[in-house]
């Protein structure tokens, strides 16, 4: 049975579209689970896919060693293909399993080659992609580690479903670009403020205004940015 109904589109790019242009995709879309770790672009190598993220979240990478990126079901990936390009130098890989819709780069390119309002609507996601690449190097740049991290927690539950965040401390430390040792303090010290809850291996958010506080100007919240990213 093909996916046709609107309430099936648990994607809000794709929920976003309309009927005419869900047409266009509809047929070449193919359900995915995503496990951890499964990589979906490759840097510097065709990007074979594009993926509709429905539940999960995916983590785009600079020389694999720092995040630049969130996507969830917000977004989708394979943004370069909009752009005009094949490959992108980041890497984007799953970092909380779930699953989602893809279809291929060649059959994307179809699409948008017949609708203008399909390529307007995804380019505003690129638009709402790059203004949260230019936040993460502000908060890299000029924001502590535990404001940071207070960042990417409320940047993860923005795009997760519940209040739980299945992350270790080693893959946190590798987002942020920091020790584990500092994002273990700085864990701790948001968990001793009632801010969140800890438990092998998940965190649990508990105040979301709290970490907002905390995380300062670093932080948009994505109803915000995806607003400003329409007008």
């Amino acid at each position: 049975m093909g996916l046709t109904s609107q309430d099936l589109r648990k994607n809000h790019l794709l929920a976003a579209l309309s009927a005419a242009d869900f047409v266009l995709l509809q047929p070449d879309l193919e359900p995915v689970s995503l496990k951890v770790r499964q990589v979906l672009e490759r840097a510097n190598a065709p990007i074979r896919y594009i993926y509709f993220i429905e539940s999960g979240l995916a983590s785009v990478v600079a020389h694999r060693r720092l995040e630049v990126g969130l996507i969830g079901r917000e977004g989708m990936t394979g943004l370069a293909i909009l752009l005009g390009a094949d490959r992108s130098p980041n890497e984007t890989f799953i970092q909380v399993a779930g699953g989602g819709l893809r279809i291929s780069s060649g059959k994307l390119r179809e699409a948008l080659q017949q609708s203008y309002s399909l390529e307007k609507g995804f380019l505003r996601f690129v638009h709402s992609f790059m203004n949260q690449t230019a936040d993460t190097a502000f908060a890299n740049g000029t924001a502590t580690v535990p404001a940071r991290l207070a960042r990417w927690l409320l940047m993860a539950n923005d795009r997760l479903e519940g209040d739980e965040i299945p992350l270790t401390h080693e893959f946190l430390a590798l987002m942020l670009g920091v020790r584990r040792a500092g994002v273990t303090v700085a864990l701790n010290d948001l968990e001793q403020g009632g801010h969140i809850g800890l438990s092998r291996g998940q965190i649990f958010m508990r105040d979301r205004e709290g970490l907002k506080t905390i995380a300062g100007d670093a932080y948009h919240p994505l109803k915000s940015v995806l607003a400003a990213s329409a007008l």
